[in-house]
């Protein structure tokens, strides 16, 4: 304490400061210390306090030295001095002392500063009283407080799990959140097992940290001596609290952990629909002892951990059968096409609806079909579910059959949408079948609500082809509107033709033109070979994700060394169809000029269009006209048009002011043979051009 030195000085009339409203607090002693002549003056409380008989202590603070220690006197003697130097009216402070039988204790002493009309200090008075009791109360305070927040903190992480857990689909998701390292260190632990029961074994699925795996562990019995084993064996969660335990109980598993330094370890069964389904295990190396409210935390982690387990088990198998189903339903294998390169792609999904339903009706094929062509198929079943994937394979096999058949591109579509409305269900497609000649790039198109083809040039640059269509299948055959019209296009060597379904086109909140607009740049700008480009594109769409299923069809043709025989269109033109007819004249138009006869373009179409009105003047129904090239002894280009009357047309002169007769004229003067040929109820008028064969 301060020595102010001993004094003469006479002590104020009031001092001692009267004893009796300090002594009536609580077991406190009281002094009042005379600044001026040093004096310190103790009550019989105070004594106590300081543990010193009266006889001990002679009024000179320095005499308190021999119970307060010296650090402790050094650190009051300041704290004093520094409150009357700052003008300070009292000051508090714990200190300890040393008892008579050597041991310490914590004392607390409060000062209230007199000062004279000048602010000198003159006199403190103040009290002392033993804080022990008040200290180790507040230290159990601050231990609970800490053991409530260590609490908080648990359930806390055990809530954040949960709720990461909820986002998790599949096992390794599962697996991934538990295995998340801010999850370990908030839980404390610095080692996990995880293990899934399987036939009556335990297959570890995931440990950490790196370099803790114990050898031969991979997959255990569950008769077998480990703790994860017993917790599934007994269904009971297993608490390790010492390394002794550890040692004692799992001793075959014990040596191999040591080098971890575990103090205490939880092992939780998982247990969902009253049967385990795997085993976790969390190891600890600062933790001794689990008390009852941590073995409660730990529980409901458990038992959280188990429910997302089951669920993303079911979510596998389901999505295990709805995958298998697509892809029993989709192509196996995509038949060679010469004087093609094909490319197709299929990515299932994100669907956030019912569990296992990452799967959907869209589809692509490709049909061999005779004289050299090939029919190209994308569609789209609506929903997003096992019943649009097997809608999806039905109308597959359909569609492909109708094109095998030899019916025309718009005959296709029409059936299948038929078929569609005739199947017990209440979904409709979206469908675009491009039928094309590969001998000479003549590509015959139909969509049923489908988005429009691209096509690349060997530049890069790529443009949408804008194709007049019809409803979707299944809804024109609901609302009579079968008419399918059939846009010609031509598909030059180099020229690559991409089919696709809108998932690779549409974004939320996007407007499809400018999801079409983003399409084509990346088709511009992607690789040159058709199967890298399929992969960058659904490597975009993967990347983009999305609810929607994407299929993929490219077909890119090449150059041919020679002219091939077999190329073949077909165009139907029903009476009074007057489009129908001005696209028949577009598709020989086109054909004629890809087929290496631009010089014989307007004889062909003149002829055919004479054929075409001819049938459709004397007789009832349609006609159907069609357009091969054929080779021999020299190569020829024929005309056939069919119609559904057996009755053989007859060549006859015309009036003088007369029209009808002339058109056999002018098929015999321009052509360089025709003929009728009868087939089945009706026949067939054909007629043949000599062309030059290409250089």
């Amino acid at each position: 304490m301060v020595d102010r030195g001993a004094s003469a000085l006479s002590l104020p009339d009031d001092w001692p400061a009267h004893p009796d409203p300090i002594l009536a607090l609580n077991r406190m002693g009281s002094f009042d210390w005379d600044l001026d002549n040093g004096v310190f003056h103790m009550d019989a409380q105070a004594h106590e306090v300081f543990d010193l008989r009266p006889d001990e202590y002679d009024g000179n603070p320095t005499s308190l030295g021999i119970r307060v220690p010296r650090a402790e006197a050094h650190r009051l003697d300041a704290l004093v001095a520094q409150a009357m130097k700052d003008g300070s009216e009292n000051y508090g402070a714990y200190f300890r002392l040393r008892r008579r039988d050597g041991t310490l204790r914590w004392t607390h002493t409060q000062g209230y500063i007199r000062r004279d009309e000048t602010g000198r200090p003159r006199r403190i008075i103040g009290i002392v009283r033993d804080a022990t009791r008040e200290l180790r109360e507040s230290e159990v305070r601050r231990e609970q407080a800490a053991l409530d927040a260590a609490l908080r903190d648990q359930t806390n992480v055990v809530q954040l799990t949960t709720a990461a857990l909820a986002h998790a689909r599949t096992v390794q998701d599962v697996i991934d959140v538990l295995k998340d390292t801010h999850g370990l260190t908030h839980l404390g632990a610095t080692s996990l097992v995880f293990g899934l029961v399987e036939a009556g074994r335990i297959r570890l699925v995931a440990e950490g940290p790196a370099g803790s795996f114990v050898p031969g562990t991979d997959i255990t019995r569950i008769d077998e001596p480990y703790p994860m084993s017993e917790a599934v064996r007994t269904l009971t969660p297993i608490f390790i609290e010492s390394p002794e335990e550890f040692a004692a109980r799992y001793p075959v598993l014990w040596p191999h952990i040591t080098d971890l330094n575990i103090t205490s370890a939880a092992y939780l069964p998982l247990i969902a629909e009253a049967r385990p389904i795997g085993a976790m295990g969390l190891l600890y190396s600062d933790r001794h002892g689990f008390s009852p409210e941590d073995r409660n935390v730990l529980i409901a982690l458990g038992s959280s951990i188990a429910q997302s387990l089951m669920r993303a088990m079911l979510y596998e198998q389901d999505m295990d059968l709805a995958t298998g189903l697509q892809q029993a339903m989709l192509p196996r294998t995509i038949p060679s096409v010469p004087g093609a390169d094909v490319a197709v792609r299929y990515r299932a999904g994100n669907a956030t609806g019912s569990l296992g339903r990452d799967v959907g009706g869209d589809w692509y094929d490709v049909i061999p079909l005779p004289g050299g062509r090939v029919g190209a198929v994308i569609g789209d079943v609506q929903g997003h579910d096992t019943h649009a994937a097997a809608v999806m394979g039905q109308l597959r096999i359909v569609l492909r059959a109708y094109a095998a058949e030899g019916h025309t591109p718009a005959a296709v579509m029409a059936r299948a949408s038929v078929f569609l409305h005739e199947l017990d269900t209440d979904r409709f497609a979206t469908c675009l079948y491009a039928e094309a000649d590969l001998s000479t790039g003549v590509v015959q198109v139909v969509r049923a609500g489908h988005i429009d083809p691209l096509v690349r040039r060997p530049d890069g640059s790529c443009r949408r082809i804008s194709v007049e269509g019809g409803l979707p299948l299944g809804l024109s055959a609901e609302f009579g509107s079968l008419e399918y019209p059939v846009a010609t296009l031509e598909l030059d060597p180099g020229h690559t033709l991409l089919l696709c379904t809108d998932g690779l086109v549409e974004q939320p909140g996007a407007d499809l033109d400018d999801g079409m607009q983003l399409l084509t740049t990346l088709i511009a700008t992607g690789p040159d070979d058709v199967r890298d480009l399929a992969d960058r594109l659904i490597d975009v769409a993967e990347e983009r994700g999305g609810d929607d299923d994407v299929a993929l069809l490219l077909l890119r043709r090449r150059g041919v060394d020679a002219p091939r025989a077999g190329g073949r269109l077909q165009q139907h033109v029903a009476p009074g169809d007057a489009e129908a007819l001005a696209e028949a004249r577009h598709m020989i138009r086109t054909a004629v000029g890809a087929w290496g006869a631009r010089g014989l373009s307007d004889e062909i179409e003149l002829v055919a269009d004479e054929l075409i009105t001819n049938a459709l003047m004397h007789t009832e129904g349609s006609a159907i006209v069609t357009l091969r090239v054929l080779t021999g002894r020299d190569r020829r280009l024929r005309v056939e048009v069919e119609d559904s009357s057996s009755a053989l047309p007859r060549r006859r002169e015309a009036g003088e002011s007369g029209v009808s007769g002339r058109g056999l004229l002018l098929v015999d003067l321009l052509t360089d043979v025709w003929g009728v040929e009868a087939r089945g109820g009706g026949k067939v008028v054909w007629c043949e051009f000599v062309v030059p064969e290409r250089t």
